[in-house]
């Protein structure tokens, strides 16, 4: 379930388009560059998630205290 979400932006791209897209990808940074732009937007997108949770508990936490 969530792997369709997760590349649910892919949407009409196929095998082909895939494979080029990583291609042109590979011609830009090269091989040994690749890991480390995704474990940067790896750790991104985990700063991220942690942010707004934390807003998320900050929001419940005022919610509860003003009833």
């Amino acid at each position: 379930m969530t792997a369709y979400i997760l590349l649910g932006f892919l949407g009409g791209l196929g095998g082909t388009e895939i494979l080029l897209i990583v291609l042109v990808l590979l011609l830009f940074f090269g091989g040994k560059k690749l890991p480390e732009l995704a474990r940067g937007l790896g750790k991104g997108i985990r700063e991220f998630k942690d942010a707004s949770s934390g807003i998320d508990k900050e929001k419940d936490k005022n919610e509860s205290t003003n009833k």
